[in-house]
């Protein structure tokens, strides 16, 4: 299958820190989750991805084109769809306005076709109800729905998401990951998550980053396949385990190496995950 997104060596420095080191990766039809602690580089990752920002080094093509050139970074941005971590809204906008101008922004000059497609992708995060209410009246998780509706503008090919569940409660994350899963039929998403969950509901496949580097890459399955036969159970926190917590139950989960004779248990993409970083040199904390 032709990659969406296909990206080598990308390095990028703030200053004296490495944002970037040597990033690979490609990225193809489906939702891939892009997991990592604070700090990681997923932002900028997303953000060079998004051309919103040039890498120092490394090139990268997305849906065949190559946006090192003007031509083919103004290509990339008419057919793709940007979610940021923190949205820019007018919040005397209404949804209905927001989107609009959104699609102002891409081009869609043709004043009746580009409402009937704000009245589309608002419809498609169903939101039709309240399109003529003011951004600054709505919820926090019916915004977010607005903000990907935005993205959605122009049925892009790629889809990049930063973090768009975070500061919604249960049933809004939940709504939400049903739009992603949607969003992800017949396209490629990339989405930037601090929630395992997200990633074990949603992914067909998950990058982990640590210290602007890529530390794993592959399905789901096999993140949690490298916790196989190191999580245990214990009465008490065990001192040698990379990371532990009490359960809900009163017994403690620990993730490591296991004492000899220590009851496992079977692991989650979470301790593959934490595992990963651990491996990666990074501070676990839990």
């Amino acid at each position: 299958m032709t990659p969406t997104v296909s990206a080598s060596g990308l390095c990028l420095r703030y200053g004296g820190t490495r944002a970037l080191d040597d990033v690979s990766l490609r990225l193809t039809q489906g939702v891939t989750g892009l997991l990592g602690p604070n700090g990681a580089g997923k932002t900028t990752l997303l953000r060079v991805l998004a051309t919103a920002v040039p890498a120092d080094q490394g090139a990268f093509t997305v849906l065949g084109q190559d946006p090192g050139t003007a031509r083919g970074r103004q290509e990339v941005r008419r057919r793709l769809g940007y979610l940021p971590q923190t949205p820019g809204f007018h919040p005397d906008f209404t949804a209905f306005e927001f989107v609009d101008y959104v699609a102002i922004l891409k081009e869609l000059t043709d004043r009746g076709a580009r409402h009937r497609e704000v009245r589309r992708v608002l419809d498609e995060v169903d939101l039709s109800d309240v399109r003529g209410k003011r951004i600054k009246k709505l919820s926090g998780g019916m915004r977010q729905r607005v903000a990907l509706a935005a993205a959605l503008v122009g049925d892009p090919g790629f889809l990049v998401l930063d973090e768009p569940t975070v500061g919604l409660d249960p049933e809004q994350r939940m709504r939400f990951r049903e739009l992603i899963a949607r969003a992800g039929e017949g396209r490629t998403v990339l989405l930037s998550t601090h929630q395992t969950e997200d990633v074990a509901m949603l992914c067909h496949r998950v990058v982990v980053m640590a210290a602007g580097a890529v530390r794993f890459d592959g399905t789901p399955a096999e993140l949690t396949a490298r916790a196989a036969g190191r999580v245990w159970s214990s009465t008490e926190r065990d001192p040698g385990a990379k990371a532990g917590w009490r359960t809900g139950l009163g017994a403690f989960r620990n993730v490591g190496d296991p004492p000899p004779g220590a009851d496992l248990l079977e692991p989650t993409l979470e301790d593959g995950y934490l595992l990963t970083l651990d491996g990666a040199g990074t501070e676990v904390a839990v």
